[in-house]
């Protein structure tokens, strides 16, 4: 394993990343603070508690998987996409690095990023409302897996785009859609019986469910199925990388 390379790739993301610190930091904040102020006081004065949760804190795990998925997507997308635009992507290439450190330094790299962006979130949170976290070690896993996953996700996305449109056609118009769908602001049990079988066809339920779990110990899903889910879109995801990687698929182009 060539660690330099690993360390290379993910020094030179994480610092495009501070070189935008503000933006990167900032914006994430001021969100959070319109999501709270707009869901938490709006709706909120309308709807006092779900499942025994004052609703400003039950909107928390949503809100921090909504950053979450996003910014693990266009991170990890962006990071392998403008070396293919900028024709870097050869360095790569041509340097002695295998596949598997490639993906390590940029998907390492964009998960790190979420990770801290879902953190200040989480922070920003405690202004507004009294935290508390039943299982933060799951808590913490559930972070991780998430992050990491649909870092893996981004990254395809990067390598299949072969522009700035289709860069961002998957997070905008797919996984934002759902992300919204999925319980980040409700719980499924709170709809009609037709549209809460259907919601249990969006895999980011899942994901939503396991994590508000591990802050309040209530899930819409079972468990057990919310952390097979995850396992399996994991697994698609690696087998995406590999099949790319094999295959060169878009990775000069």
């Amino acid at each position: 394993m060539n660690w330099h390379a690993v360390r290379a790739i993910y020094g030179f993301e994480m610092a495009r990343f501070w070189r935008t610190s503000m933006q990167s930091i900032l914006a994430p904040v001021i969100s959070t603070s319109l999501y709270f102020v707009v869901f938490g006081a709006a709706i909120g004065s309308r709807v006092s508690a779900v499942d025994g949760v004052p609703y400003g804190l039950f909107i928390v795990p949503g809100l921090m998987m909504l950053a979450l998925l996003t910014q693990s997507i266009s991170n990890a997308s962006f990071g392998i996409y403008f070396p293919r635009f900028a024709g870097t992507i050869y360095e790569i290439l041509s340097a002695p690095i295998s596949p598997l450190e490639v993906v390590l330094g940029y998907v390492g790299a964009a998960a790190s990023k979420s990770i801290l962006i879902g953190l200040i979130i989480l922070a920003t949170s405690a202004l507004f409302v009294p935290l508390h976290i039943e299982h933060p070690f799951w808590m913490v896993v559930f972070l991780l897996l998430t992050a990491i996953t649909f870092s893996l996700f981004g990254f395809v996305i990067g390598l299949w785009a072969d522009g700035f449109e289709k860069l961002q056609l998957v997070p905008l118009l797919i996984v934002t859609p759902l992300t919204f769908l999925g319980g980040s602001f409700y719980a499924i049990d709170m709809l009609p019986p037709f549209w809460r079988a259907v919601s249990l066809f969006n895999p980011v339920v899942y994901l939503i469910s396991a994590f508000r779990w591990s802050f309040f110990g209530k899930a819409d899903v079972s468990l057990g199925v919310s952390v097979a889910m995850i396992g399996l879109f994991l697994a698609v995801c690696l087998g995406l990388v590999t099949y790319i990687f094999r295959t060169g698929y878009r990775l000069k182009s």
